[in-house]
């Protein structure tokens, strides 16, 4: 099985690069808003009863899947690096499918926030994330966790087997989904 971790701050790109990964090797795309925003028609994911439901969501998909026969999973995140709890859960993510045998991969995408500020209004975005509908709200929220936490690895910093930065401003998609497939043989 393979773990594919994307990462990267708000609107770089993960989910759309996520599906085109999933198109090109078959591993399935879980990305973070699938559970934010079905939890989001209860409880506002800023509060703790929101977080809890999304974590207990995420965690028995986790499970499910690792212990499962599927090829494997792709999951995006948006890592604040300089927060440990965001190293703790990531640390917990991974060692419950290396327990069953996964391998791991981490991709790191990057872009100048004036593309991301673009890719905040995409259609295939506000399509897959409804909680981003709301265009001043999402792109303060982007502007404002750019701020408060450090949304990108220093370099080295990720000390892993399988690790791939990509500064995808001038990519499409497609290609970036390429380069991953190929640099680690998915």
């Amino acid at each position: 099985m393979k773990f594919v971790i994307l990462i990267g701050p708000q609107a770089v790109g993960k989910m759309t690069v996520g599906q085109k990964l999933a198109e090109r090797t078959g591993l399935t795309l879980f990305h973070n808003h699938m559970t934010i925003d079905l939890v989001g028609q209860f409880f506002n994911y800023g509060t703790e009863e929101g977080r809890r439901l999304v974590k207990l969501f995420r965690q028995e998909l986790f499970e499910a899947v690792a212990k499962s026969d599927l090829p494997g999973m792709i999951f995006t995140f948006v890592w604040a690096f300089d927060m440990k709890a965001d190293w703790e859960y990531i640390q917990q993510v991974t060692a419950l499918f290396e327990e069953h045998g996964a391998e791991i991969y981490y991709v790191e995408l990057e872009a100048d926030m004036e593309e991301r500020l673009v890719r905040n209004t995409t259609e295939n975005r506000l399509l897959h994330k409804p909680s981003k509908r709301d265009i001043v709200w999402s792109e303060n929220d982007l502007k404002q966790s750019m701020e408060r936490y450090r949304l990108n690895s220093y370099p080295g910093e990720l000390e892993v087997k399988h690790y791939l930065r990509i500064d995808n401003t001038h990519l499409d998609p497609e290609a970036v989904a390429t380069e991953i497939e190929q640099y680690f043989g998915l």
